[in-house]
């Protein structure tokens, strides 16, 4: 059964695995464009950037999404209430008391990031403390601090920006052409460009399947350990219930930090049936809700 901390150490892997995989991606790029543009000055930029990124990514991403997302400090006076479920919960799990952040936006969510459970955040929609009751509010609370405490926060963090990086980079690369710049009487400088292309058209793709086979597979372990934190997994159910029945989208909903959220940000109830939640960042709702109630539906 998943306890708190049973991905811990895979997680610390897969965030380095993937700031690793960074590095290649982004020299691989570096390369393909310097070699047809017969420029070596590109490759050694990608490989100072990629390592300028992959320190951002670690030391600043949880800044990068706060600032995204809009999300604010939390009044202590104001939230009493939402600082207390945050403080007991944390308590219980063994965490250090994160900082609570406050998104005002009526689309009820939540999501959890920093680099560690030391400099771990907790941000929550005006809209989510106003539809959910306390057991409710709990439960998704307790997903979040799951999140922590299976330190999947590094990584979803770090793919914001990494992967963010990768699909612009090749979107800008491919906005700006090949045409008449490169060794186009050279055929081995051809070959060079049509891989290169490739690799390009690839990188954005690999990178977004990348992030939806690791978020779907860390919602529902945050949700059963978040179900093991308050022994109340009902609540947790309710809460997701209540929230997908929202179809209004955030008002800062970005594709690059979906996967962060607890609930598809651009509206729970949109999101297709069938093969279109192959495409999603989160599982869909009712199978979440039935690993978390099983038989007592």
């Amino acid at each position: 059964m998943a306890t708190l901390y049973t991905q811990q150490d895979k997680n610390i892997y897969k965030t380095w695995f993937l700031m690793a995989m960074f590095l290649v991606v982004i020299i691989g790029l570096g390369y393909f464009i310097g070699s047809y543009y017969n420029n070596s000055g590109i490759l050694f930029f990608a490989i100072i950037f990629s390592i300028v990124m992959n320190i951002a990514s670690y030391w600043w991403s949880d800044k990068i999404v706060l600032a995204m997302s809009g999300a604010k400090l939390a009044d202590h006076d104001t939230y009493t209430d939402l600082y207390h479920s945050v403080e007991n919960l944390s308590i219980t799990a063994g965490l250090p008391m994160p900082k609570v952040y406050i998104i005002n936006d009526p689309s009820p969510n939540a999501f959890a990031t920093g680099r560690n459970k030391e400099h771990a955040v907790v941000a929550v929609t005006t809209g989510l403390l106003q539809i959910l009751n306390k057991t409710e509010l709990e439960g998704v609370i307790a997903h979040e601090l799951s999140h922590i405490g299976n330190r999947d926060i590094l990584l979803s963090t770090a793919i914001v920006v990494l992967v963010g990086f990768i699909s612009i980079l090749a979107n800008i690369f491919m906005r700006g052409g090949m045409g008449g710049k490169g060794r186009d009487n050279d055929k081995g400088g051809g070959i060079l460009a049509i891989i290169g292309i490739i690799f390009i058209i690839l990188s954005p793709i690999i990178a977004k399947i990348i992030q939806l086979a690791i978020s779907r597979k860390r919602e529902f372990l945050a949700d059963a350990s978040g179900a093991l934190l308050t022994r109340y997994p009902e609540g947790l159910a309710s809460a997701l219930q209540k929230i997908s029945q929202v179809s209004t989208p955030m008002k800062n909903a970005n594709t690059a930090t979906a996967h962060l959220f607890i609930s598809n940000p651009f509206g729970g109830a949109s999101i297709s049936k069938g093969i279109g939640n192959l495409f999603s960042t989160h599982p869909p709702v009712q199978a979440r809700v039935e690993a978390l109630l099983g038989d007592r539906k």
